[in-house]
């Protein structure tokens, strides 16, 4: 790794080098202050600086802040003799990696650069995860309780991020759980400049180990904050970070959606077994028609279906074109305890008809690996 340092204490230049090297690092050493970060990183081009000598100022973290917006594939890794909670706090949400003592033992000093040096190899070796948009056609479609549900299924497995793009009335992180978010979409979006995979993750829930979900605006009028940029800058540090980013989208076709339903790979709409949601259908069928998506992008879950109903899936089919729809049967009671709960419906009730086919949708989104036979395949699929 190409690496920078900047301090004002010579002695440390040469033992920080000293260790870097015999790692097989390329590092210049550069002797001054912070006020030369910005100069060092245009005539070295480093990826990750350590700047020694930093204390608990607000203003020298606002400096870090501003050199990581401007150059945002940088590393920075701040030393400072003194460390409070609260400016570690200012650190992280300025964009550093790591906060070492002034000087660092040799071995926590490797220790944070090869963590460094392995986040990112991963992030440029990893394969992009999954984009899955799920929209209702009317109201009351059952879409969000879909899209966390599902997601929910997704993460016993995979790393899952669910996006709650319906701005003005979102709620999806209320399906799953009964914590509040401390940050918002419209958080993330006024500080893109210094989007990163921390800030990310720093700005989302995580409600289960794999599943973390980053929550409409509360304020309605905040919602006009996200543009589609924003999403566009979002979408590419999330699929890089999950293995599947997952949209609960709103009712309106709008920029911001178009931008989302472009980079899917998967489109759900949802829809229930009825007239005007068929109406509805017919004509969002016709949007994506004439935005060019393929046919096999978009697959049509049909929710609450029952053999009962008057509109059967065999009607739905030719009323709709042939296209794909794939039936989900009614939770009755369990989906209202589960969403008046704020609990997984798998955590409530892993044995009914409806648990059973939202985990097939999961599979088929993220099928199992075939187990090699024998001994030792058993032992691969372990490791």
């Amino acid at each position: 790794m190409k690496i920078s340092i900047i301090s004002p204490n010579s002695a440390h230049l040469q033992d920080m080098r000293k260790v870097l090297e015999a790692r097989s690092h390329a590092v210049s050493v550069f002797e001054g202050g912070k006020s030369r970060m910005q100069w060092v990183v245009e005539q070295s081009s480093p990826e990750l600086l350590l700047v020694d000598g930093m204390c608990c100022d607000p203003h020298e973290v606002a400096m870090v802040e501003q050199l990581t917006m401007r150059h945002p594939a940088l590393a920075v890794v701040l030393l400072c003799a003194m460390q409070t909670p609260e400016f570690l706090i200012l650190a992280m949400r300025s964009g550093v990696r790591e906060v070492l003592p002034s000087p660092p033992e040799p071995a926590a000093l490797e220790a944070a650069v090869e963590r460094i040096a392995l986040k990112m190899a991963g992030t440029q070796a990893r394969e992009a995860g999954q984009v899955v948009a799920f929209m209702p056609s009317k109201g009351g479609s059952g879409a969000t309780f879909l899209a966390t549900n599902i997601g929910h299924q997704l993460s016993m497995r995979r790393s899952v991020l669910l996006i709650d793009l319906n701005l003005q009335f979102g709620d999806a992180l209320s399906y799953v759980s009964d914590l509040r978010p401390t940050s918002t979409l419209a958080d993330v979006a006024r500080d893109i400049g210094r989007l990163d995979a921390s800030l990310l993750a720093a700005s989302t829930v995580k409600v289960a180990p794999g599943f973390s979900i980053l929550a409409a605006p509360e304020d309605l009028s905040r919602a006009l904050e996200v543009k589609a940029e924003h999403i566009d800058a979002i979408l590419q540090v999330a699929a890089a970070q999950y293995d599947f980013v997952l949209f609960d989208l709103g009712l309106r076709i709008d920029p911001l959606a178009i931008r989302v339903l472009d980079r899917a790979d998967r489109i759900f709409p949802v829809l229930q077994p009825s007239l005007p949601h068929i109406r509805n259908v017919t004509r969002l069928m016709q949007v994506f028609k004439s935005l060019g998506y393929p046919s096999g992008k978009v697959e049509l879950l049909v929710n609450r279906s029952a053999g009962g109903t008057e509109i059967g899936l065999s009607d739905m089919r030719r009323s709709l074109g042939g296209a794909t729809l794939v039936s989900v049967p009614d939770g009755g009671k369990d989906v209202d305890a589960s969403i008046n709960r704020g609990v997984p419906l798998a955590e409530m009730s892993r044995g009914s008809a409806l648990c059973k086919r939202l985990v097939e949708i999961a599979h088929t989104l993220s099928p199992r690996q075939k187990e090699a036979p024998g001994l030792i395949g058993r032992l691969f699929r372990r490791a």
